[in-house]
């Protein structure tokens, strides 16, 4: 039997799953091809292990096609978030657009609700609230030549609360592997569309995805997609069966934090930030440790919900 409860595993996972996302940052501003061709490869990449995993066969044939085909929509929303993300990383740095993510908190706040089909919680839109001076004192923190990536980065930080939302509503009807198959191949079709189309919407994210990488940028893409994509991805998806989106996204906002810490040791952007740049990740952080401290608060000030919900475990 685990010592840990579904709800403290859920919580181990999606910060094991943060901690790893805070390296695609890095990545992204590493590998020298632009944004489209970028995700294009990472999403390619992680299907390509997914076609070799039986489990994912068995999750496909098993999913009823309309489910397929809402899983797929949400694809197309994780591809066109990645691609904004890098766009932003492109435009700015790896942390500012790490940063910009925070924005999915108030918004996710607002949106989920909606399409989880759950209760409005002013409490996470306070905290959603609390996280948005900060990002005004990062955006203040950086040269004017960084304010199209932080406008991009918005962007994609509303994408991210949609499909994350979405994702919460869908994600105990199917198998994870199988889930991020159909999305990741969703979301690849849909580069693969967009890709002559973007000289004309998006230059700064053109870029033809039909030409091999070289060997720095193959390397670098193979650890993005397999570390960074294919394992948090899936956990991700295992632990919000247990969370709320709104929970997930808040403790996303740390992702943030490690980029930033990794950016500094690996890229030296410190030159580049100003001391408001990091007072803004600290509010962000203080959010992000306060929802757990009041969340268990209100768990112990509620003690009929938790003899509700252990009646209900042990009736299972």
């Amino acid at each position: 039997m685990s010592l840990l409860s579904p709800a403290a595993r859920a919580q181990l996972q999606i910060h094991f799953c943060v901690l790893l996302w805070g390296f695609t940052a890095i990545f992204g501003k590493l590998i020298t091809l632009a944004a489209l061709p970028l995700v294009w490869w990472r999403m390619l990449l992680v299907v390509a292990a997914l076609v070799l995993i039986p489990r994912t066969w068995r999750g496909l044939r098993a999913m009823p096609p309309r489910l397929a085909l809402a899983y797929a929509g949400i694809g197309v929303l994780v591809s066109l978030h990645w691609l904004t993300f890098y766009g932003a990383i492109k435009l700015a740095n790896a942390s500012v657009g790490a940063t910009c993510m925070a924005l999915a908190t108030p918004l996710t706040a607002l949106i989920e609700p909606k399409l989880a089909r759950r209760r409005f919680s002013a409490r996470e839109l306070f905290l959603g609230i609390a996280v948005l001076p900060g990002v005004a004192l990062v955006v203040g923190g950086v040269p004017a030549s960084m304010r199209l990536g932080i406008a991009v980065g918005a962007l994609s930080a509303l994408l991210v609360a949609i499909f994350g939302s979405l994702n919460k509503r869908l994600v105990e009807h199917a198998d994870p592997l199988a889930v991020t198959g159909l999305e990741l191949g969703a979301g690849t079709l849909t580069l693969t569309v967009l890709a002559p189309l973007m000289p004309l919407l998006f230059p700064a994210f053109a870029g033809s995805p039909f030409v091999l990488p070289d060997t720095h940028d193959a390397l670098l893409l193979l650890g993005l997609s397999l570390a960074c994509t294919l394992l948090p991805f899936t956990l991700s998806l295992v632990a919000l069966r247990q969370m709320s989106a709104f929970a997930a996204q808040l403790a996303i906002n740390l992702e943030p934090v490690y980029a930033i810490a990794l950016a500094i040791v690996l890229l030296g952007e410190q030159r580049e930030l100003t001391p408001m740049f990091y007072l803004g990740v600290a509010i962000i952080l203080g959010a992000v440790l306060v929802h757990p401290l009041i969340s268990r608060a209100r768990r112990i000030s509620q003690p009929e919900v938790l003899g509700t919900a252990e009646a209900k475990r042990a009736a299972e």
